[in-house]
């Protein structure tokens, strides 16, 4: 079942669900979507496309700290503001298992 979506403020487009962004996370970790990886204009940021999503993560020392932006291959977006309106970015919700996938996927791409 699709979460509800959700509408950025001033704004009539519908964007990302926190839920929806973990979930493809989720299934990256699980192995069964692909990731490939773009280069990045900034050191600490990194961008990757998943499925034909397009998601951009703040890192460190291979570590994940949040997601910043996701493009849905729909074109749908979301981005930090509009989580934290709602208290949680999608990386939040990985368990410690899933996390680590992810950063293990990102760092040997």
């Amino acid at each position: 079942m699709k979460p509800p979506a959700t509408q950025s403020p001033g704004n009539d487009s519908v964007v990302l669900s926190t839920r929806e962004v973990y979930q493809l996370l989720k299934d990256l970790a699980l192995g069964t979507r692909i990731l490939q990886r773009h280069s990045s204009l900034h050191p600490d940021m990194l961008s990757i496309d998943i499925d034909g999503w397009h998601l951009t993560f703040c890192h460190e020392a291979g570590k994940i700290l949040h997601c910043s932006e996701c493009r849905a291959a729909d074109g749908r977006i979301a981005n930090l503001d509009n989580w934290q309106r709602f208290g949680s970015n999608p990386v939040d919700l990985l368990s410690a298992w899933e996390r680590a996938q992810v950063e293990a996927l990102l760092s040997s791409s």
